[in-house]
């Protein structure tokens, strides 16, 4: 592997796991570029104050800060991560939400979740997906946790735009988006697909709700789209 190889890998692996004082850069990096996408995804799982809600793998943690907001004081918030890094520096950050019980911060990944069946009405994941081998078992998993009311609700970059950054290359799993949809459907639940933005390549929220009657007979491609709300 050459120079450039080993610094795109070193940078991918932060992505997926950020660790030590790179990782704490990285996810200040990822409050800044991911704003935009998780703020979207926050307000399409239109959570009620006094919800049960969640951001998994939510590295720099901004999306905590939206979720708090919107679920309002009755309510709560849980963070899942998979790095420790990511885990200490949000414990820090809000501190007085964990210890007045709003927030609760844990330790585990997308396919082993730490909550009871229907335990949630809604989750987030955003820019996650890519580094999860069986997208299958996560969607499941997540779809495990949340009621039949709640939403699950899922941003991603397009994978043509991250197909052409220098990193992506080094262990992402890109996947069509209608691949991405298909495989969320056979959770049984139905799902939205928009994206934030006029641009063919803008990125893309999928929200899954509620409970097939007539769990699909998956078409790829299926699904409605509009832009930014």
């Amino acid at each position: 592997m050459g120079v450039r190889d080993a610094v795109m890998a070193g940078i991918a692996k932060q992505l997926g796991h950020p660790s030590g004082l790179r990782g704490r850069l990285v996810g200040a990096a990822l409050n800044r570029g991911n704003r935009r996408l998780v703020t979207a995804a926050a307000r399409a799982l239109q959570a009620d104050e006094a919800s049960a809600v969640a951001d998994v793998g939510f590295g720099g943690a901004v999306g905590l800060k939206f979720l708090l907001d919107s679920v309002g004081p009755s309510g709560s918030v849980h963070g899942v991560e998979v790095s420790e890094t990511m885990l200490s520096q949000a414990a820090g950050r809000y501190r007085r939400e964990i210890a007045s019980g709003r927030l609760s911060l844990h330790s585990g990944s997308m396919t082993q979740l730490p909550f009871a069946d229907g335990a949630l009405d809604g989750v987030i994941t955003v820019n996650t997906i890519y580094f999860v081998a069986e997208l299958d078992k996560a969607f499941q998993e997540l779809a495990r946790v949340i009621n039949s009311r709640g939403r699950l609700v899922i941003g991603l970059a397009d994978p043509d735009v991250m197909a052409k950054l220098p990193f992506t290359g080094h262990g992402f799993h890109l996947r069509p988006v209608p691949d991405v949809i298909d495989t969320l459907r056979r959770t049984g639940r139905i799902v939205e697909h928009r994206q934030i933005g006029e641009d063919a390549n803008a990125p893309h929220l999928l929200i899954a709700r509620g409970v097939s009657i007539d769990p699909p007979e998956l078409r790829p491609g299926e699904g409605s789209s509009c832009t930014e709300f």
